[in-house]
């Protein structure tokens, strides 16, 4: 890229540039689904997956298996339910907590939806092909994160420079 400050000033553009890149590839998805016609945001496709690896969740229980934020995930299957994708039985055991899980809907589009999404596993595998060692890198940043998060890390570099 000619002329991109965000690569001129290294490190200090990372959160930028992981911006851009993630921002790029959700509006290019968002794109691709309306061009063919379809519903559904780029972000579902892991609540699609989570509920085929499991009948019922609740909101606690996607938001600890995605590791996201409760807030996050209560405004995205909301959506999901608006679409019709989503239902959601009252707890028979505590009237606060609902169970989630596909509904009919989901279940007759999944298989197109598949077909989709394998597509664009193909794309992401096509994009990564210079750089196989992309998703452990990613996955070894991340845990890194996890165990000191940047403004921990910040502070200390801070305080101790």
């Amino acid at each position: 890229m000619e002329n991109d400050f965000l690569m001129e000033i290294g490190v200090s553009g990372l959160t930028s540039r992981l911006k851009r890149l993630s921002d790029s590839l959700l509006y290019s998805t968002r794109d691709f689904y309306n061009s063919e016609g379809l519903e559904i945001e780029p972000n579902w496709h892991m609540i699609f997956l989570l509920f085929q690896k499991n009948d019922t969740l609740t909101i606690t229980e996607i938001s600890e298996a995605l590791q996201l934020s409760h807030p996050g995930i209560v405004k995205l299957i909301n959506k999901m339910k608006k679409k019709g994708y989503i239902t959601s039985i009252t707890d028979a055991e505590d009237s606060r907590k609902q169970q989630l899980q596909l509904s009919e809907k989901a279940h007759k589009e999944l298989p197109k939806l598949e077909a989709y999404w394998k597509a664009g596993i193909q794309t992401i595998d096509d994009l990564l092909e210079d750089n196989p060692q992309f998703m452990a890198l990613l996955e070894k940043l991340e845990q890194k994160v996890a165990e000191s998060n940047f403004k921990e890390r910040t502070l200390n570099n801070y305080y101790h420079d």
